[in-house]
């Protein structure tokens, strides 16, 4: 069934709305669009459970043996990619630097190397900007709270945190901004956290940085409208897994980054997220997509104003697979020929 055509009470164009209500200036979301596109890179326990619910899993099981994170960054900037975003710790709890706060971290693991610390100097150094993200569905750092490992589950709202908890991830996040100085800062799950505490997040790791852009994950939807139940409030609006809409030629824009939100007019970027292959983490059998779906997928995205952050996930070794690599160097050289960078 076909989208309806959006409301226009809710969706206004830029030269009728000045600076709006939002947080970082028009100015200052612009160069976020610039960055355009970039390399999501979900790497951790999943990787080795081949789990992507991971709970409470031996922390043993993480072990590296050929870490290579300079690579992964090396292969985004070849690629023409501006931007990363790495998964520092997922729904498996375990954090991919030595945290203070818990024991279930890098700290502890067979292979100690800080992966959030290694992958920072390499995006410093190739002029790649830094992007953390931070899950806040946790299945090991539990403070009392149920293991779920049940997307129903959390879809119909009966995954939740406690206090305990949400000091644990506020010090977390603490703890990643003030050591690494990302440029933005990604969380998922976010209906996990009522839309009291969302806000109280949102303003302590803003309020820390003030120029770092931040995303609460809005998952898997096409943009045409801000759920503010869900993953307000956010600077950037994410569509998992989806093309922005186009609206029927009923804008003067394909992708409106003019949103009303409770009453109130904000200027919002989209992002889309979408995996090079068909799973978020490394799997043998994931096939790399196809040099035309890949050119479609960049040309659908970024073509409507929204940009593309494409998930590489780095193999068991620590090092990214010679197929993606392959695919992503083919891309550049189609997004070239067309004349789309």
């Amino acid at each position: 069934m076909a989208d309806p055509i959006p409301d226009q009470n809710n969706i206004k164009s830029v030269s009728a709305e000045g600076e709006g209500e939002q947080r970082l200036s028009i100015e200052k979301l612009q160069e976020f669009m610039q960055w355009k596109y970039g390399m999501f890179i979900h790497w951790g326990m999943s990787t080795f459970d081949g789990l992507e619910l991971s709970a409470c899993e031996p922390i043993e099981t993480y072990n590296p043996t050929d870490l290579n994170v300079d690579e992964w960054i090396s292969v985004a900037r070849d690629a023409g990619m501006k931007y990363a975003v790495l998964t520092t710790k997922h729904v498996a709890g375990h954090a991919l630097w030595p945290s203070a706060y818990g024991d279930y971290s890098v700290k502890n693991s067979k292979n100690t190397t800080d992966v959030v610390g290694e992958y920072v100097n390499a995006c410093r150094e190739k002029g790649i900007k830094v992007g953390f993200y931070y899950c806040a569905w946790d299945n090991t750092n539990l403070f009392g709270m149920p293991v779920t490992k049940d997307w129903n589950e959390y879809a119909l709202g009966m995954t939740t945190t406690n206090d305990a908890f949400r000091e644990f991830m506020w010090n977390q996040c603490d703890e990643l901004i003030d050591t690494y100085n990302p440029d933005y800062f990604w969380v998922d799950m976010p209906k996990v956290l009522p839309l009291d505490k969302r806000i109280e997040f949102y303003d302590r790791v803003t309020e820390r940085k003030p120029e770092m852009f931040f995303a609460y994950n809005h998952s898997c939807q096409n943009g045409t409208t801000f759920d503010h139940t869900f993953a307000w409030p956010s600077d950037i609006m994410t569509l998992e897994r989806n093309f922005p809409n186009a609206y029927n030629g009923h804008a003067k824009q394909d992708y409106f980054q003019w949103k009303e939100i409770l009453g109130k007019n904000y200027y919002i970027p989209g992002e889309t997220n979408d995996t090079i292959g068909r799973e978020w983490f490394y799997a043998e059998d994931d096939a790399v997509r196809s040099d035309k779906d890949l050119l479609g997928m960049y040309m659908g995205t970024t073509g409507r104003g929204v940009n593309f952050l494409l998930n590489c996930p780095p193999d068991k070794r620590g090092r990214m697979p010679q197929r993606w690599i392959d695919a992503l160097m083919r891309l550049r050289k189609n997004i070239d020929l067309v004349g789309l960078d």
